[in-house]
């Protein structure tokens, strides 16, 4: 029996458990976040770049993903979807059940053990990166009694993986700390910063982190300004304060890193799983 504290929350149609990962894990990842179908609906979901890789441990049916431009898509189970600088879709038939982990790029580097430039912009399903153990994960997950439980399993498995996972260079590290707090920041500048050449930086942070550093300092001034526009700010004051040249640099890398407008991007804005994911009804 688990005394984890666990907020259940309605989201409409969706209920949501979401509690706080194991201190050592909250620098990953700021939350587990479960989630379930009230109803099955079938569900389009429009996905875009956001400064997290995205965990889905699916205990419902599988989703089906497309990104434009690939050729076409793939069902998946359990996934792990890495950095992405584009946007893309899942089709879900109804009765999603599952949790979803936001974990930072550098902590998936480390929970997942692999060079992060390996799933830039795909999905890998999870017994591609973990073997067996995925399965033995997901029936764990499965079979627990609540969710205060499956978040205990979570933290167990995670930790295990923590202290054993390849810790990024400091280098790298500082930059994405450099490129999350000042989205004006230039590529050149962190490189100084850090003491390293533009080529060695981009080489060793596009490695870990998924995305070159000037390719990561773009889709972290889009979901900035996501956020800022979700909140209620006007587009040219969310522009200035993302760190856009003006409105018109927003609406470019709008349609570059999401497909659409932002205001077509917000008048379809019904978040289920967190800031990765927008859904419509189908």
């Amino acid at each position: 029996m688990s005394d984890r504290p666990v907020d259940f929350s309605d989201q409409g149609g969706w209920w949501m458990a979401q509690a706080r990962p194991h201190p050592a894990l909250r620098p990953l990842l700021r939350s587990y976040d479960g989630y379930w179908e009230q109803i099955a609906v079938p569900t389009r979901m429009r996905t875009v770049p956001t400064r997290a890789c995205v965990v889905i441990i699916n205990l419902g049916p599988p989703l089906f993903q497309t990104v434009p431009g690939s050729g076409g898509g793939r069902e998946y189970g359990s996934f792990v979807a890495g950095m992405y600088d584009g946007h893309g879709m899942y089709r879900s038939p109804g009765g999603q059940r599952g949790i979803q982990l936001d974990v930072t790029p550098l902590g998936a580097y480390t929970l997942f053990g692999v060079p992060m430039a390996r799933l830039t912009n795909i999905a890998v399903d999870l017994p591609d990166l973990l073997g067996r153990g995925a399965h033995t994960l997901v029936g764990r997950l499965t079979d627990a009694a609540s969710w205060g439980e499956r978040f205990d399993v979570l933290d167990a498995f995670l930790l295990r993986r923590l202290e054993a996972g390849p810790v990024p260079d400091p280098e790298v590290a500082r930059a994405w700390r450099l490129l999350n707090g000042d989205l004006a920041v230039t590529v050149a500048d962190v490189a100084a910063d850090v003491g390293w050449s533009r080529k060695h930086l981009t080489n060793r942070f596009r490695e870990q982190a998924g995305l070159p550093p000037k390719v990561m300092g773009r889709v972290l001034r889009f979901q900035r300004a996501v956020e800022l526009l979700t909140g209620g700010a006007g587009f040219a004051d969310a522009a200035f304060a993302s760190g856009f040249y003006d409105q018109a640099h927003l609406n470019r890398e709008f349609r570059a890193l999401a497909g659409c407008t932002p205001t077509d991007l917000l008048g379809g804005l019904e978040e289920h799983w967190g800031e990765s994911t927008l859904a419509e009804s189908a």
